[in-house]
């Protein structure tokens, strides 16, 4: 292999994760399979009543390849109705007990802006936080991740939830996106914080023209030389672009998660986990 020049060395990422001794190598892209214990998520299909069912859900993304487990207890679609820390808590915690339990080795990571939660999701055998709020919601979320040593998801929302559709107004979107990752990579790289993965945000304060603006330049956010992770399932932004329904927006998310993986992301976070990992198997074939 011919050594790196200065470009090479600018651009070239992480390629492991240390989720509490268990390695998890992102040489090939990821999946990351959605798992909402919420009444109230966006893709009715994918909301679970119990922690039965989460187990069952969970044995089938398993068998269907998913290299990473998504739990979230709160739901955070445009507008949706907030829930109590302890709610939260409620919603997850057994699930995560039971799925830790039945498949020790599986990965497990939180959805999750509460740094009380993330803890304790950890502590019940999660491996990994995922913080669509990349810190803005809770101060203690970076001094807990710090703490913990696990791996971090940093997402790019502004607001909250219920106002972040109100907050989409950019002077160059990738740019303005990457100053204010930058801003909490910063905080994180002070308190000794390891395992980033950025996560641009789609849907988060952006529009749809936005969104695809986003997918069409996610190439740019390799200059930070970290992992990304595209979470584009079922989103309005495929299924309002071809005026369908969410159930009938498969297809549509194969064909943004394939573009997503030509531009460079490294896990794809989805509902539907064994189309994913056949399109990384196709997408792969390419790279041979």
């Amino acid at each position: 292999m011919p050594p790196l020049n200065s470009k090479d060395k600018l651009f070239q990422k992480k390629s492991t994760l240390n989720c509490r001794g268990n390695i998890l190598s992102l040489r090939t892209p990821q999946v990351m399979g959605i798992l909402n214990l919420t009444p109230d998520s966006f893709y009715p299909n994918s909301r679970l009543t119990s922690t039965a069912e989460a187990v069952k859900r969970a044995e089938a993304m398993l068998a269907d390849g998913a290299d990473i487990l998504d739990i979230g207890g709160y739901s955070s679609r445009p507008g949706a109705a907030d829930v109590s820390e302890q709610e939260e808590l409620d919603r997850v915690i057994p699930a995560i007990e039971a799925i830790h339990a039945a498949f020790p080795e599986a990965i497990i990571s939180i959805d999750t802006f509460r740094a009380g939660v993330a803890e304790g999701a950890i502590n019940a055998g999660a491996a990994i936080v995922n913080d669509i709020s990349g810190g803005s919601l809770d101060e203690e979320m970076f001094r807990t991740v710090a703490k913990l040593q696990v791996p971090y998801i940093l997402m790019h929302m502004r607001g909250t939830p219920q106002t972040m559709a109100t907050l989409t107004k950019y002077n160059d979107l990738v740019i303005d996106v990457l100053d204010e990752l930058q801003e909490q990579l910063a905080k994180l790289a002070k308190l000794g914080v390891k395992d980033i993965i950025l996560d641009p945000g789609f849907g988060f304060a952006k529009t749809t023209d936005q969104n695809f603006e986003l997918l069409r330049r996610m190439d740019e956010f390799r200059i930070l030389g970290l992992p990304v992770l595209a979470g584009m399932s079922r989103k309005s932004m495929v299924y309002k672009s071809l005026d369908i329904e969410q159930t009938d927006a498969l297809t549509g998310t194969i064909v943004v998660n394939t573009i997503a993986l030509m531009k460079g992301a490294d896990i794809l976070r989805v509902h539907d986990v064994k189309e994913t990992k056949q399109t990384i198997q196709l997408y792969t074939k390419t790279l041979l």
